[in-house]
């Protein structure tokens, strides 16, 4: 009777085995984590609006968010990293918002064998590469492929002497370096290098100091509407130079914030800040307008371009994954490493910013068709021609 039992047994456990390896049973789950409130919530709110738009059905894998809110505090990012880490045994994060976030977690997610898809302004978690940064991948434009194009504009409008304002962490001090390296090449004197807190309500003596060197432009290396302080704050003690932002400020909330203060700036960004002027022929248009009006059918209201950069991560999952499931089971080891290698193989991928290309030396793959010249006329961003 035993030894009838036995192939029973043995056939319903090989049954069970089978069904857990089957494609269709499978789980992908993804962590993401946002600042959906704290100082940098004006760019994580999208962020964690955008989680609902993204696919939970990839090939015949079904995919699980996690998304949960970190505050814009580091201490908390890391917490929660290592909660999705070893708790959720995600596949793969989606986060954090902010640059300090995301550098506070590299080790982590190069120590589990994790990638991290990163929606952060600095180029510093992915430059220089290092065996912690090819974890990493970042779906926003490095900051050298904006800079040139600011530093060309300043270049051609006859710009000869710039100061710079930028936030006293990983975002700010990457743009300063990028930008005094650009700005030398073109001969243009940097004459004031000054810092603020992302937190900071008044930055009334940083700009004193900017307005006593006269700059013919400043430059302003923010996020969110923080970058609108320091402008707002220059304006009223009477600059008339150029405001140059980056594309940190590139949301509908920094016009409100800066009002009158914001006209003339210049800066580089995605095409979603003026899609209705881009032509057709531009492939990421299509895209940038389907997330568009997905967000707005749930939302009612237009994104900002940070959610974008989480849509973004979304579609080189898309891609990736099936790529990623030919090698390994989702939820292991081997998994995990065959994600990030598909993700590394990523080839004109058309997203909603331009189209990405990556390889084992660039983790952002944005070319120039990632940017686009932008300008405030009339209280509205406007295509700077």
């Amino acid at each position: 009777m035993s030894f009838r039992k036995f192939p029973i047994s043995a056939a319903l456990f090989a049954a069970i085995g089978l069904v857990s390896a089957a494609p269709g049973y499978a789980q992908v789950k993804i962590g993401v984590l946002t600042s959906a409130t704290g100082p940098t919530a004006m760019v994580g709110i999208p962020q964690k609006n955008t989680v609902p738009l993204l696919p939970t059905q990839i090939s015949d894998l079904s995919v699980e968010y996690i998304s949960l809110d970190d505050a814009s505090d580091p201490t908390q990012t890391v917490t929660t990293v290592k909660k999705l880490l070893s708790e959720e045994k995600i596949d793969a994060l989606i986060g954090p918002t902010g640059s300090p976030n995301a550098m506070s977690v590299i080790q982590f997610m190069a120590e589990s064998g994790t990638p991290m898809l990163a929606p952060v302004g600095t180029a510093a978690v992915v430059l220089p590469m290092t065996p912690e940064k090819k974890w990493v991948f970042k779906t926003t434009q490095n900051d050298d492929i904006i800079a040139k194009a600011l530093v060309q504009h300043m270049s051609r409008t006859g710009v000869q002497t710039a100061g710079f304002i930028g936030f006293n962490d990983a975002y700010g001090e990457n743009w300063l370096k990028v930008f005094t390296a650009l700005a030398q090449q073109k001969n243009i004197r940097i004459v004031a290098v000054e810092r603020y807190q992302r937190s900071d309500s008044s930055v009334t003596g940083q700009a004193l100091k900017v307005l006593s060197a006269r700059p013919d432009a400043v430059l302003i290396a923010g996020t969110g509407t923080a970058a609108a302080l320091p402008q707002t704050t220059l304006a009223k003690q009477g600059y008339k130079g150029t405001f140059y932002q980056t594309h940190g400020a590139a949301l509908p909330a920094f016009l409100k914030q800066a009002g009158p203060a914001a006209e003339g700036t210049v800066l580089a960004a995605s095409l979603m800040l003026v899609l209705p002027e881009i032509d057709d022929s531009n492939p990421a248009k299509k895209i940038a307008q389907d997330y568009i009006d997905r967000y707005k059918e749930k939302y009612g209201e237009t994104p900002a371009t940070f959610g974008a950069n989480v849509f973004d991560a979304g579609l080189l999952l898309e891609q990736a994954i099936p790529v990623a499931a030919k090698t390994a089971e989702p939820g292991t080891k081997e998994f995990r490493s065959a994600l990030r290698d598909a993700l590394e193989q990523t080839k004109e991928l058309v997203a909603t910013q331009g189209v990405y290309n990556m390889s084992p030396e660039d983790h952002s793959g944005f070319d120039e068709r990632g940017r686009e010249m932008i300008t405030v006329k009339d209280g509205q961003w406007r295509l700077l021609k």
